[in-house]
């Protein structure tokens, strides 16, 4: 499968460039991001970039953080509006616009939350939860053919090796919003900007690698 262009409203596609596909703005509703992973995946550092991006490109930003098993492995969940006007920061069932997961039991989890055109970016990366490791419940084998009956145009990545190429597997999440930017209608400049300003200076090689790795992706599953 390939990164495919999609129909839906508010989506901005520029000729010449082969990493625009097809991008969502904000027109006159805001756009919503649900962000999703476990603890230690770096998930909350991607979320303040992000929401730095949009506030950088001149959107009104909300960003609501739900961390509280982080540190032992649970599920963190930063849900990211940005537009002209934002009220809330509270994605409710069904309305968002993108879901990045950066866990593959996440993304299935959170599939509900997507609007019926929504897109859906997940890292193929397993972590078994802890009803799992206690032997309370099994991983779901078939978690990718879920997610791929639910959204078929859902684009796989495997965010952990591609990490571990640029130097850390603690990159992950940069690689995961050098994918999520080329669906968004915002400069690469703009990206690479707020990189510098959010990551310590001794990392920055490290994560402007994996941010260009994931922009650059191609699925061909």
């Amino acid at each position: 499968m390939t990164i495919p262009k999609y129909a839906n409203t508010d989506i901005n596609t520029s000729e010449g460039d082969p990493n625009t596909h097809g991008r969502r703005s904000p027109s006159q509703s805001p756009l919503s991001i649900l962000i999703v992973g476990v603890g230690g995946q770096g998930t909350l550092l991607a979320s303040r970039i992000l929401a730095g991006v949009a506030l950088r490109t001149g959107y009104d930003v909300k960003v609501s953080e739900i961390h509280g098993m982080a540190q032992r492995g649970g599920s963190v969940v930063t849900q990211v509006r940005f537009g002209t006007a934002v009220a809330s920061p509270i994605i409710t069932r069904g309305q968002a616009d993108i879901i990045l997961a950066f866990e593959k039991l996440e993304a299935l989890r959170w599939l509900p939350y997507a609007k019926k055109a929504g897109t859906i970016l997940y890292n193929t990366q397993s972590i078994n939860p802890m009803p799992v490791i206690t032997g309370a419940a099994v991983y779901p084998a078939d978690a990718d053919a879920q997610i791929q009956a639910a959204f078929p145009e859902a684009v796989p990545i495997e965010a952990l090796a591609l990490a571990r190429t640029c130097g850390t597997p603690k990159a992950v999440n940069v690689v995961l919003l050098g994918l999520l930017s080329r669906f968004l209608s915002i400069e690469e400049n703009v990206w690479k900007e707020t990189l510098r300003e959010t990551v310590p200076s001794r990392f920055l090689d490290i994560n402007m690698a994996a941010f260009q790795v994931g922009r650059t992706y191609r699925n061909e599953a």
